[in-house]
């Protein structure tokens, strides 16, 4: 009894915040049958995890991106805020540099791929608990590439406070939300029935009035502004 309470207490905790019910199950039930690793909990929106996870204590958090409501890289850059030693490794069907990035620089530690043998989601979750980094071949390929082109430098941090929402015209919000809610540009031109380029460049024209220069750090500044304004 003592042993097994002790195995318990030892187990690498690990939650799980994916819309999807039946995935989000399969998930959990794959999580509970590897050794030394235990379900904590599973939450099926942003919002939800925003509220809950935090209590259940993971030291290892799966984050769908492409979440109903704010997305997975938004819940990321609030998660990480409350809970500096948890990992998050993101699982998603996209591997455009953008989102891997922007996913990065929200917290995250780890990046897999749609979908994913058991095995290989029970070795990232161990190896990310250790410190690592693991990624499918196809996202480790696309940080390779994207690390050999140049970056421009970060911009400067504004000397008075604004406030976020009032610096953002009417279509710029649109597009803030929607980048909030994980769509990638692509798509947001579909749906706003415009095209790619004035998306890239409206992204753009947020990215500088909110001095920042990646979609997380522009998601997380206007969900933290709502908030305040709320």
């Amino acid at each position: 009894m003592t042993e097994n309470l002790e195995l318990i207490q030892s187990a690498i905790r690990v939650a799980i915040v994916e819309d999807d019910a039946d995935l989000r199950d399969n998930l959990c039930a794959i999580v509970s049958s590897g050794p030394g690793l235990s379900c904590v909990g599973t939450f099926a929106s942003a919002e939800e995890a925003w509220n809950q996870l935090p209590a259940a204590g993971p030291s290892v958090i799966l984050m769908d991106i492409n979440l109903p409501g704010a997305s997975g890289i938004a819940c990321v850059a609030r998660l990480s805020l409350e809970l500096p030693e948890a990992h998050f490794l993101m699982l998603t069907v996209y591997d455009d540099s953008e989102a891997i990035f922007d996913s990065l620089a929200a917290g995250a530690s780890g990046y897999l791929r749609k979908p994913m043998e058991p095995a290989e989601l029970l070795d990232a979750i161990r190896d990310v608990h250790r410190g690592g980094a693991p990624m499918s071949s196809s996202i480790a390929r696309r940080v390779i590439q994207a690390f050999r082109k140049p970056h421009s430098a970060p911009l400067p941090e504004p000397s008075g406070r604004i406030s976020v929402l009032e610096k953002i015209a009417p279509r710029e919000r649109e597009i803030l939300e929607l980048l909030a809610k994980g769509y990638l540009q692509k798509e947001i031109a579909d749906k706003l029935g415009v095209s790619f380029s004035t998306v890239r460049t409206l992204t753009g024209r947020i990215y500088e009035k909110l001095h920042v220069h990646s979609r997380g750090q522009a998601v997380a500044k206007y969900l933290g502004a709502a908030d305040e304004d709320a």
